[in-house]
């Protein structure tokens, strides 16, 4: 299984999102999703948050929260365990990433980028300043077959009832 950190790092009403770009080979190509990455050796998820952060964008986080944890599952992949965190603090000066674009994007306009679908899932979780959750979602390909919120299950979209 993977561990991994995903980080949506605020400023007002806008998160910096990264446009997965660079990998040729990468399950998110061409999706926009927040900063992180996958754990190194004996790290603990704030370790692996701070650093894959300060890889990724250049910043240093100051002030940050962790919401919840995802499980992703989805066929031929490895089950997933992801520790999602929010940042409303930090220092430094943005830098280049070398997998993806980096832009600051407005929380009203995340429905015109690419996502995860499960990914508005947990904004909406965020946004309702939901106490820490857990959530699982398993995909088919690109497409949420399941969502499964603090153990219960939820509706998918596209059935006829939103989750």
């Amino acid at each position: 299984m993977g561990l991994t950190t995903l980080c949506y790092i605020e400023n007002g009403d806008a998160y910096l999102m990264l446009h997965r770009v660079s990998k040729k080979h990468d399950v998110n190509k061409d999706k926009w999703i927040g900063v992180g990455g996958h754990f190194e050796q004996d790290e603990s998820p704030e370790e692996c948050l701070l650093r894959e952060v300060k890889e990724e964008t250049g910043l240093t986080l100051t002030r940050y929260r962790l919401r919840g944890i995802v499980t992703f599952i989805c066929a031929g992949w490895e089950t997933e365990y992801m520790f999602l965190y929010t940042a409303d603090g930090y220092e430094g000066e943005i830098t280049d990433c070398d997998e993806g674009t980096l832009e600051w994007v407005k929380k009203s306009e995340l429905g015109r980028l690419k996502l995860w679908e499960g990914d508005y899932v947990f904004f909406r979780l965020m946004e309702e300043e939901r106490p820490f959750f857990s959530l699982k979602l398993e995909y088919e390909g690109d497409y949420l077959k399941r969502v499964c919120l603090d153990g219960a299950e939820l509706t998918v979209p596209g059935t006829g009832n939103c989750v």
